[in-house]
Order: C-alpha cells, then sequence, then structure tokens
C-alpha cells in the first residue's frame, strides 16, 4: 500500500526523469538491439510473426527475472525502509502523469499565447499525426485524445498490474507497452514482426482500459462535469475506436467535456479518417486541455486508492 501511494507522489514531485539510465529507455535499448537482430526484411510472413514472438519473448523474459533479482537484493538488505523506497521509485516509472500534465499544459499555454507556430511543433512530440497545418481546435483534438488515451496505458494499467502481482507484473506490463509502442506498427516493416508485441498490448489493456473509463465518469462526478453524458458516450462510442482499448477513456471523456474526438488525420501526407466519439456541444479550445488533464490527475488519484485498498486488502 505505501509503495504505490510513494510512486504517485514521487511522479508528482520528480516526474519522468530523462536519463539514457531510465529503466524504460534501457527497455528502449534492448528492444531496439532485438529488433536489429532479429528482424529480416526477406523474410516470410511466417518467420517474421515467429522473430516477432521471440523479441517479445525474450523481452519479457529478462525483464520479469531483473525484477525478481532486485527484489531478492532487497530482501538480503532486509531494511524496510529502503525496500519501500526503491520499489516505490521503480514504480513511478511506469506511470507518467506528470509527464502527461507537463506537455498538455505547454500545449495549452502556447495556444493561450495564440502561438499557433510552436504548438504545431510541441504537438509534434506527442503525437505520430502531421501537425504541420493543425489549427486550435485540431492541435487542443491530437492533445486531449493523447492524455486520454494515455491515463489508461501511462496510469491505471501499470497500477492494475502492481495490485494484481506486486511490482514485477507491473513492469513487465511497462515492457509490453513499450514494446507495442516501438514494434506495434501497421506499416511494411512491422505488420507481422510487431503482431505479437500489439496483440499482447491489446489483451494486457483490456480490462484496465474499461476500468478507465468507468474512473473517468467518477472523476466527471466529482469534479461536476457531466458525468451521465460521459457514460452514455462511453457506452455508445467507445468501440468507434480503431483499438480495441482506446475508446474507452476517450470516449468518457468527450462526453465529460461536450466535444467531439476522432475525424480527419493526416499520417506522412496520407489523410485517414477514424470515426467520431463525443457530440460537438462545445467548439474544441485550449481549456479543454485543462479540463482533460484535470479529469487524467482525478482518475490517477482514484486509482492510486483503489490499488492501496487492494494491497490493504491481503
Amino acid at each position: 500500500m505505501t509503495t504505490c501511494i510513494a510512486a504517485f507522489f514521487l511522479d508528482l514531485i520528480i516526474g519522468d526523469p530523462q536519463t539514457r539510465f531510465h529503466p524504460v529507455a534501457l527497455l528502449g535499448r534492448l528492444i531496439g538491439w532485438l529488433d536489429r537482430f532479429f528482424y529480416q526484411k526477406t523474410a516470410s510472413p511466417r518467420v517474421q510473426l515467429v522473430a516477432g514472438a521471440i523479441v517479445v519473448a525474450i523481452v519479457l523474459l529478462v525483464t520479469w527475472n531483473v525484477v525478481l533479482i532486485l527484489l531478492w537484493g532487497l530482501g538480503k538488505i532486509g531494511n524496510w525502509y529502503v525496500s519501500v523506497a526503491v520499489q516505490a521509485m521503480v514504480l513511478s516509472f511506469t506511470i507518467c502523469p506528470r509527464s502527461l500534465a507537463q506537455a498538455g499544459t505547454a500545449i495549452r499555454r502556447l495556444l493561450e499565447h495564440h502561438n499557433l507556430a510552436k504548438a504545431r511543433q510541441r504537438v509534434g512530440w506527442i503525437v505520430g499525426r502531421d501537425t504541420e497545418n493543425l489549427d486550435e481546435g485540431e492541435i487542443t483534438r491530437a492533445t486531449v485524445e493523447t492524455v486520454a488515451e494515455n491515463t489508461t496505458d501511462g496510469i491505471v494499467s501499470p497500477l492494475f498490474y502492481y495490485a494484481l502481482g506486486g511490482l514485477p507484473l507491473a513492469v513487465l506490463y511497462r515492457a509490453v507497452n513499450t514494446m507495442d509502442s516501438m514494434l506495434g506498427y501497421k506499416n511494411e516493416k512491422y505488420l507481422y514482426f510487431g503482431c505479437a508485441a500489439a496483440r499482447l498490448d491489446d489483451v494486457a489493456n483490456f480490462i484496465p482500459a474499461r476500468i478507465t473509463g468507468v474512473l473517468t465518469v467518477v472523476a466527471a462526478f466529482l469534479l461536476r462535469f457531466h458525468w451521465r453524458r460521459a457514460w452514455q458516450i462511453m457506452g455508445r462510442d467507445a468501440h468507434k475506436h480503431p483499438s480495441p482499448n482506446g475508446g474507452w477513456a476517450e470516449a468518457s471523456v468527450a462526453g465529460a467535456l461536450g466535444i467531439r474526438l476522432g475525424g480527419y488525420n493526416s499520417y506522412f501526407g496520407k489523410t485517414t479518417f477514424r470515426a467520431y466519439m463525443g457530440d460537438p456541444i462545445h467548439p474544441l479550445r485550449a481549456r479543454h486541455i485543462r479540463q482533460a488533464i484535470s479529469l487524467m490527475y482525478t482518475v490517477t488519484i482514484l486509482a492510486v486508492m483503489l490499488t492501496a485498498l487492494a494491497w490493504l486488502g491481503r
């Protein structure tokens, strides 16, 4: 119980340190090395599928054993305070509310100062779509969608797995999510090679995504947003998202704020359409980024409380 609360406050105060020795950065380097070693452009789809699955298995095996060795070492030290401090620090690396808030707030402030050029550049740091021609509404939409969707895989999912299996499972989830972010693309290279990573991430987020949606409705109630509409829109639109999990947070946020997410996006000059979620009761404005961040932090607090209660129940 103490560990997850301490991890939340560590993230709140320190955030996500930008260092090459960050556990997620180390994971990324391992995944990148395995990618280069196992990927063969000329291999058949079946061979690429198997090679991608091997990469996933190696990353999970290495991650699991590193955490077990860490816990074994802490057990040998035998100091409760040291153990809680180290585990809280590692757990804080698996969640990112402060980073989400900082990214969103920076974009909101640029929009409020009518600096569209810089806002387009900054939103390009957190989304994969083309941002050169986005107006205020589209920049806001991209930011709100990112904050909402990352509330699941950057906050609720790690805490969910920590509640289930402690630090090893939380870090294992972060490895799964990192592999998906690096390999889970539907392009020529990763369509088959990254399939195992993408499907495993879908499975891992299935339950947490739906928990996030419900917690967002509760957060909307606590913040006096439109919680009934959040529940209604979540039930109506969550399934429209191309991801089996991404729509639960986005649809509930859209309903709570009375905005519409989804629409036309451009990727490398190619325009695609993503189904709308929510109703355009209010035009998208910079203030909606602040409201989305408020929802995200409230969901984080609720998730931390539930995780702490789960551990207390043990």
